[in-house]
């Protein structure tokens, strides 16, 4: 078994030449034979493989199984680790907040290391299993065209190639390699939806809803998905414009006389640039606020507040949604609200909290500045903005400068919070396989 001939065509567009890859590794027949593939496959480019491996702790027996696949990937040759989701775990959405932690995970771990690509294992059942939930949620083309085989996510490329194959091929080619696989549970329990769907699958295809069936719903989904993000890209670049501050403000002209679908999408990725929500912001909420936009009014959503501001949409984080409070180190590094990268100068001498400034703490820093010197921000925007305390005492508003500057030799920098969207507003469009199994 090798690759579909989308890879290789990925692998020549998107791949340096000896490229380093690392691999989610559940443990599972699927990921087990990307592994098998992957390691075949970057062996030939002199390349490096990592297999990761993240342990839930979700059962009493899941540690002893990511000790048996490390010890089937010792036995492979291929490096591994362990990753461990540590802390409470919630009791509602739980298998989506075990995905979130196992990207997040899995990320981390390729940023550390310098590894751009993270190869995931989702096939063509999986493919099916997604189209049919996103269907039964009422999603848009979006939902519906399903996973991508390839996308940017932050600092890491995730790389799908396995979603041309069937599940029942990917476990032959662990037979054929004389391996065994872990069957998670999870997969046949009826709490979870995926597995109630598995449940009515063959009824479904005597329907007409077979994995086939599907799959070409999402292929066609994506290709109309990425035109349509092409066009939100190109009003993006006609009507917004962001603020280094963590804020955005849009043009309401071109805004509200474009194709709604353009509208919404471009106002969904806006929100998710400056709000960073946990979850995908429901298409419903959207058609409410650019209503609400279009009558001359405003509202909040996805951590945002919205609303018009001298004749422009002013899009800011909504205060009130901005309650992380984290303590860091001199010299020590953050990414504070899902929206700033923060660094505090290695001169200071005791750890700091870092939280929102807040309307009295505005006041404080604005009335030590010299006349003249104070920003001219929109509310919700400064009471939003990451700031530097010792107990009740504000300290530095690290956006504008910290209290300390360069040292004689440069090696020293001052406090510094720079805002950073963990979704870009010109994210790369949405990549789908042609009907020729090449990536368009």
């Amino acid at each position: 078994m090798t690759f579909p001939g989308a890879f290789p065509e990925a692998a020549r567009g998107g791949f340096e030449p000896a490229p380093a890859v690392a691999v989610g590794l559940s443990g599972g027949g699927d990921s087990l034979a990307l592994v098998l593939l992957l390691r075949r496959w970057i062996a030939g480019r002199g390349g490096s493989l990592l297999a990761l491996t993240v342990d839930h702790g979700l059962r009493p027996d899941s540690g002893a199984e990511a000790e048996a696949v490390g010890r089937t990937m010792a036995r492979l040759g291929v490096p591994h680790r362990i990753l461990r989701w540590e802390g409470e775990k919630p009791v509602a959405g739980l298998q989506a907040a075990a995905r979130e932690a196992r990207h997040r995970l899995l990320a981390e771990v390729c940023v550390d290391a310098g590894i751009l690509h993270l190869a995931l294992a989702h096939h063509q059942d999986d493919q099916a299993e997604t189209v049919l939930l996103r269907l039964a949620r009422g999603s848009g083309i979006d939902g519906l065209a399903g996973m991508a085989p390839v996308r940017a996510e932050g600092a890491v490329r995730v790389i799908r190639p396995l979603l041309g194959f069937s599940h029942d091929r990917l476990l032959a080619t662990c037979r054929a390699e004389g391996l065994d696989w872990v069957e998670d549970p999870s997969n046949r329990n009826p709490r979870f939806a995926r597995a109630r769907l598995r449940a009515v699958r063959e009824s479904l295809a005597g329907e007409g809803l077979d994995r086939d069936r599907l799959c070409e719903v999402a292929r066609r989904a994506g290709r109309a998905r990425a035109a349509l993000e092409q066009a939100t890209a190109a009003l993006l670049a006609e009507v917004a414009t962001l603020h280094p501050e963590g804020w955005l403000t849009l043009a309401p002209g071109p805004l509200l006389a474009a194709p709604e679908e353009i509208a919404l999408r471009l106002l969904a990725r806006a929100l998710s640039a400056i709000g960073a929500p946990t979850h995908p912001i429901r298409d419903e909420a959207v058609e409410r606020l650019l209503g609400a936009l279009a009558a001359g009014q405003g509202g909040t959503l996805a951590g945002c507040t919205v609303r018009m501001r001298r004749g422009m949409v002013m899009i800011a984080r909504e205060p009130a949604a901005a309650v992380e409070r984290l303590t860091v180190p001199p010299g020590g590094r953050v990414r504070w609200d899902r929206r700033f990268n923060l660094r505090l100068s290695p001169l200071r001498q005791h750890p700091v909290t870092v939280a929102a400034l807040g309307a009295v703490g505005w006041r404080d820093w604005a009335g030590r500045q010299p006349a003249g010197c104070v920003p001219e921000l929109p509310a919700p925007v400064r009471d939003s903005l990451p700031s530097l305390w010792s107990g009740s005492e504000l300290l530095a508003l690290p956006t504008f400068g910290g209290a300390y500057g360069f040292d004689a030799d440069g090696q020293h920098p001052m406090d510094r919070a720079t805002f950073v969207p963990l979704l870009s507003l010109g994210r790369p469009a949405f990549t789908v396989v042609s009907d020729r199994g090449g990536i368009i």
